[in-house]
């Protein structure tokens, strides 16, 4: 089964919400066909970073529905607190056209459990036989998935053709290393933000995951290309690939802590998407310091972005 939707850069998308804090669909295409039409290679909903565990599954099967009938290229988010919804999430994911799966282990439940979330996997899997699918590897669930119960699974599901790491450098390292150099027809995905180049340069990553990307686009498809030129072996881009990650490297760390949705629609809001400034709870806000840290950091990297692309061989064009 082809693995060409897990490759690139794809944002995972954010929920935004109405005034009585419900999901805004409409801002949610528009912000699809917008980062699309940017450059990406597609988008995934509904993971964590679309507040899977706050939406009903009504409400995350009609974003879903309404992304695929944009035309937006749309990989699902299987999060569930049972596999009975999890499986569910993965035959809508096939029935409206999706195309592709987001597998996000068994939790709560026998979640330390590797028999149990074998099953949990193969559930998924089997609900949509023909959605090229990747495993969501990250501590955060509580579960590691390791080469051999990724290969075990792979031996009978076809769709399984890709490995997301978000359990950070040493575990993208693993990952490729032991499961997706193994066969040319896995590809690993990278799924912090703050290991980009780490993933493509020196693991062999096929696409990325980025969260960041929502609000910078532009520069993170900029990180994304200069990558992919030094996996190649351009010394160049190299040198760049680092520049411009080492000054990511504030921004890109929100994606690896708690509140990684109220940093990224805080700084959405400050491009002026305000359809992002609320949250589904009234309580979930950054305090006061978390929001100017977080507006100075973003003031520094776009200033020092603007002074550094414009210098000779930085530009970029995007696709």
């Amino acid at each position: 089964m082809s693995n060409t939707i897990l490759s690139g850069c794809i944002p995972a998308l954010m929920t935004p919400c109405t005034a009585d804090r419900q999901p805004d669909f409409d801002a949610l295409v528009r912000k699809g066909q917008e980062l699309v039409a940017a450059g990406m290679s597609a988008v995934v909903y509904c993971g964590s970073m679309g507040d899977w565990p706050l939406l009903t599954d009504e409400q995350r099967m009609e974003g879903v529905a309404r992304l695929v009938a944009a035309g937006v290229p749309t990989i699902v988010g299987t999060g569930a607190v049972n596999s009975a919804s999890a499986v569910a999430h993965a035959a809508h994911a096939a029935k409206v056209g999706a195309q592709g799966l987001m597998v996000i282990p068994r939790v709560l439940s026998r979640g330390s459990s590797s028999a149990a979330q074998r099953a949990h996997f193969a559930g998924i899997l089997n609900a949509a036989p023909d959605l090229p699918a990747v495993i969501y590897n990250s501590p955060y669930y509580g579960f590691a998935t390791r080469a051999d119960l990724f290969f075990d699974l792979r031996q009978d599901h076809a769709n399984l053709v890709g490995f997301k790491e978000f359990g950070g450098s040493d575990d993208l390292r693993y990952a490729a290393e032991n499961i997706t150099s193994q066969d040319d027809s896995v590809t690993l995905m990278i799924g912090v933000d703050t290991n980009v180049y780490h993933g493509f340069v020196n693991c062999g990553a096929g696409g990325a995951i980025t969260g960041i990307g929502n609000a910078l686009p532009r520069e993170v498809l900029h990180l994304v290309s200069l990558c992919q030129k030094a996996a190649e072996g351009d010394a160049m881009a190299r040198v760049k690939a680092r520049e411009l990650e080492e000054a990511l490297g504030v921004l890109s760390s929100f994606d690896e802590g708690a509140d990684l949705v109220l940093y990224y629609k805080h700084l959405m809001v400050l491009n002026g998407d305000e359809e992002y400034r609320l949250h589904f709870y009234e309580s979930d806000a950054l305090s006061d310091s978390q929001r100017n840290y977080a507006e100075t950091q973003y003031s520094l990297f776009r200033s020092w972005y603007a002074n550094w692309s414009a210098l000779p061989g930085n530009a970029f064009q995007c696709a």
